[in-house]
């Protein structure tokens, strides 16, 4: 469809970084007021937990139900994509969950949730979104990248079965399922319904984002990958354009990134929310520096974060992406508990873990 808009001297590619600055733009906006995050959904203080997982789901109802009726109408397909593989690295996807779900609590948040809090001046986020990036990189492509070989080596064979829409009932049965499961808890989940609207709006940007990449920004002669929200990739993409821009163009994720945090600090400006912030003792920043290793190497392993794998892989109902999203839970609460327990143990007391604000 690109050839289509009239483009003459400017490349689909070109295009999608700045329909991704948008993307970003709306997404940290948002996210910035609605504090969207997985973290807190799961693993999150006991008084924020219910409210948070209602926020999100809403916006996981949303995606779903957008990006199976983007493919109902033929506008894309998910046929090739890595999510629908029918071979699952399922010791890869729950490794890569369960440290990556470590490293979101050690952070005090995933690493979407890092991203919008580095355009309201949070230096800690931006340390651990650096380093992030240096750490996915090296396990895509550097020195870390036979354990990512050696553990994605171990799969099991899903064939069909590898996407949800291949089990009896079909795509639309299981969405209506997911959908419903989902919407049903927001409802109960006394979060704010302008805050439950924020949650649909992101939700609402993974099928604008597949939509986009893969259908309106479609070049038959100069294809460009279909993509939607992520940060695992775009964030080493703009690590490493940033540092070596001269030789290597920007592509979506580097737009997504930088909107995100554009859009963050827009929202935090607007709302005089704008504070810097960095780390307060030694101690809590090798426990910062830990979770952005353990998300970076985990991102990669599990093929995603909480939005890549959580919100956008989900939306193509592949089961490596509810695998992953499961594997990271379970780390995010895993990994709670025992901070939990070992500041009860060395403070003498039941007390839940003392952590310090976002």
């Amino acid at each position: 469809m690109f050839e289509s808009l009239g483009f003459e001297e400017t490349t689909a590619r070109q295009v999608a970084v700045w329909f991704a600055l948008a993307l970003g733009l709306a997404f940290g906006f948002l996210g910035q007021r609605s504090r969207f995050c997985f973290r807190r959904a799961v693993a999150g203080e006991a008084s924020e937990r219910r409210s948070a997982a209602g926020v999100w789901l809403t916006g996981l109802a949303v995606a779903i139900l957008g990006t199976q009726a983007l493919v109902s109408y033929g506008l894309i397909s998910f046929a090739d994509h890595r999510y629908l593989a029918a071979d699952l690295p399922w010791l890869a996807i729950v490794i890569g969950g369960l440290a990556f779900g470590a490293g979101m609590v050690l952070t005090r948040g995933c690493i979407s949730r890092l991203t919008v809090l580095t355009g309201t001046g949070n230096l800690r986020a931006l340390t651990v979104l650096a380093i992030f990036a240096v750490v996915a990189h090296a396990t895509l492509k550097g020195v870390l990248a036979p354990l990512r070989t050696a553990l994605g080596s171990v799969t099991a064979p899903l064939g069909d079965t590898a996407s949800l829409a291949a089990l009896p009932g079909g795509a639309w049965v299981w969405t209506a399922l997911i959908v419903a499961a989902a919407l049903l808890f927001a409802l109960r989940s006394g979060a704010r319904p302008a805050t439950l609207a924020m949650g649909a709006l992101i939700g609402a940007l993974v099928p604008l984002a597949w939509v986009g990449t893969g259908y309106v920004l479609y070049d038959e002669f100069d294809p460009i990958a279909m993509e939607s929200l992520s940060f695992t990739l775009p964030s080493s993409e703009t690590l490493f354009w940033a540092i070596a821009s001269s030789s290597i163009p920007a592509g979506f994720g580097v737009g997504l990134v930088g909107g995100v945090i554009g859009g963050a600090l827009i929202a935090a400006l607007i709302f005089r929310d704008f504070k810097w912030q960095s780390f307060e003792t030694p101690r809590q920043t090798g426990r910062y520096l830990a979770g952005a290793v353990l998300m970076g190497a985990g991102g990669v392993l599990a093929g995603g974060c909480t939005v890549g794998a959580g919100l956008s892989g989900t939306s193509t109902l592949g089961v490596s992406a509810f695998l992953a999203l499961a594997s990271i839970a379970a780390g995010g609460v895993l990994t709670a508990r025992l901070l939990g327990e070992a500041s009860a143990a060395s403070s003498g007391s039941a007390g839940p873990l003392a952590t310090p604000a976002e």
